[in-house]
């Protein structure tokens, strides 16, 4: 199916030509019928002689219902411009021509019609010099009469070429079907239609919208039920899991994961200048028709507040209008849908100079060196293609290079200077170092160790690294003269400087052996009370080895307790010990 708006002023025949070609009433609502004039979007299709299916998007031409007529031409590739014969070019037909080209609409056709009512030439030549001027180009010609039949078959061939010219649409990429109506359908339940520009729609399929998931009940396409329904398409959608009040035109059903509702914005300008534009206006995107609040940053470029979030990506194109002065400002390319702020002094220079530099593709290196570090899911919601040029540096995050090669150059300098600040520590905290680097995960942080540092306990270190030198003066001054089995009493430890923290430090690296927080010996006491005890006569007492080791029972009980969890001894049912 090929999906085709009209466009024109009011009252030119659009929908007269439409039931001509389609044999289908567009203005399906009694009080359109009545008044003679499209007030909301009609639709109707015809089969073309080639076999193709061509669908008509009929848009109302009164300058009232403009944001009617957005709503409509926003997702189609390809429109219809009509002109009359007997009024020729009219303010309607410039501001639908204005929206066309700020859409960056490229495909189309001029339609003269009344033809059996005045001479199709003067308006013909006037309106093709018009739309030559826009993203339209030179486009062809029809002139036809909806009343007579006249030129009708001409404007069938007209629109075999123009549908052969359209661009294969993307079949297997993420759905956004923005909402032009919703309705309930008695025993279906609440149903929506748009145009469908891209992806896949299948009966089933589980779709956001908004913060509920929905599935697809049921799809229809030109009237008929079917099963899957691929782009391009206009298609009706009977959803499951919401109900009609929660749903209207400028929503959009969602592929899950795949878009990032954004309320903020920086964009580039086609068309007025930006210092021109008023601080309000109003932003169309697809269906949607979203009030503005634009903040000039660049010659060209700007940033827009939105008043409710919409799934846009970048290279997305919008229309800022101004509904107040009826005038559209120009077209948009989105160039960030999450942009940085701007409260510092010069960021906002800053930032219309990064501008500059963007057009509008998603390029996921240049997406990374301005974000540095981003997740995947972030990335493919903005519309970035992950390639194998790049992978993940950790999980589902990806790094700039450049900025990645940087971090694990800081790494060993930042856990350097930590641990000469806190030279009793077993190591820089995982968490202090994350601080440090300025990074959002600790798994970012394992992945930038290198040896020969390691992590141990949640802590970062030297697997080489050994006690400060000053710790082992000390530990060495507190056993001068004491036997292999003495603790040094902790008053005198204390005395020496020798406190809690720095004990702890003195176990942690072989210089002591802590039995109590305030009872330490020798580094190797362990083994070597072991082979003492085991020249004794098996089994022994409690007295027997505080005798032989030389020692009080102060150290004693816990150095046996010790040997015991060790299974350097083993302790009996009378509570003597033998060795192992």
């Amino acid at each position: 199916m090929h999906v085709l708006a009209t466009a024109g002023h009011v009252d030119h025949g659009k929908s007269t030509l439409v039931r001509a070609l389609t044999g289908m009433e567009p203005d399906r609502w009694a009080e359109e019928r009545r008044r003679g004039m499209t007030i909301d979007l009609g639709f109707a299709w015809t089969t073309l002689g080639s076999g193709a299916t061509v669908a008509f998007v009929d848009v109302p031409g009164h300058e009232r219902f403009v944001p009617n007529m957005l709503a409509g031409i926003g997702p189609v590739p390809a429109a219809i411009v009509v002109v009359a014969a007997d009024e020729g070019w009219m303010p309607q037909s410039a501001e639908h021509l204005a929206a066309l080209a700020a859409l960056d609409v490229r495909h189309g056709l001029l339609v003269v019609t009344r033809s059996d009512l005045a001479d199709p030439g003067p308006a013909t030549v006037q309106a093709l010099a018009e739309i030559a001027a826009t993203s339209l180009g030179r486009v062809p010609a029809v002139a036809v009469s909806g009343l007579t039949g006249a030129g009708l078959g001409d404007l069938r061939a007209a629109l075999e070429s123009l549908v052969a010219e359209l661009p294969d649409p993307s079949t297997d990429t993420p759905v956004r079907l923005w909402i032009d109506r919703a309705f309930t359908v008695k025993g279906a339940g609440t149903v929506v239609t748009g145009t469908l520009g891209a992806g896949t729609l299948r009966t089933g399929d589980e779709l956001t919208l908004g913060d509920t998931t929905v599935r697809i009940r049921g799809l229809q396409s030109l009237g008929e039920p079917a099963d899957s329904v691929t782009a391009v398409a206009r298609v009706a959608v009977n959803l499951r899991g919401t109900t009609r009040d929660d749903v209207g035109r400028g929503d959009a059903l969602l592929t899950p994961g795949r878009f990032r509702p954004t309320d903020l914005i920086d964009v580039r300008l086609h068309g007025d200048p930006v210092t021109a534009l008023p601080a309000t206006m109003t932003l169309h995107a697809g269906s949607a028709a979203v009030p503005v609040r634009v903040r000039p940053l660049g010659a060209d470029t700007a940033r827009l507040r939105l008043a409710r979030p919409l799934p846009l990506r970048i290279g997305d194109r919008a229309l800022l209008r101004d509904p107040g002065l009826h005038h559209v400002a120009g077209g948009v390319t989105v160039l960030d849908v999450a942009p940085p702020g701007l409260q510092r002094r010069g960021a906002a220079a800053a930032r219309a100079s990064v501008l500059t530099t963007l057009d509008g593709r998603p390029d996921l290196a240049s997406e990374l060196s301005r974000r540095l570090l981003t997740r995947a899911h972030d990335l493919t919601a903005m519309g970035v293609a992950l390639t194998t040029m790049h992978s993940p540096v950790a999980g589902d995050w990806y790094a700039d290079p450049a900025h990645w090669a940087a971090l694990g150059e800081r790494l060993p300098e930042e856990v350097t200077a930590y641990l000469r600040q806190h030279p009793l520590e077993p190591g820089m905290p995982l968490d202090a170092l994350r601080h440090r680097l300025g990074l959002p995960d600790r798994a970012l942080v394992t992945a930038l160790i290198r040896p020969p540092l390691t992590t141990r306990g949640g802590r970062v270190t030297a697997s080489s690294s050994g006690p400060p030198d000053e710790l082992v003066a000390l530990v060495k001054k507190a056993f001068d003269g004491l036997g292999p089995f003495a603790a040094p009493e902790a008053n005198n430890l204390a005395a020496l400087g020798l406190g809690p923290r720095q004990l702890a430090a003195a176990a942690r690296t072989g210089l002591v052996l802590q039995l109590t927080p305030q009872v330490v010996l020798a580094a190797g006491a362990a083994d070597e009370a072991a082979r003492v005890l085991a020249g004794l006569p098996q089994p022994f007492t409690l007295s027997e080895a505080r005798r032989a080791l030389d020692t009080t029972r102060r150290v004693a009980v816990p150095l046996l307790e010790l040997l015991d969890r060790r299974a350097l001894t083993e302790r009996l049912p009378d509570d003597r010990r033998r060795t192992r």
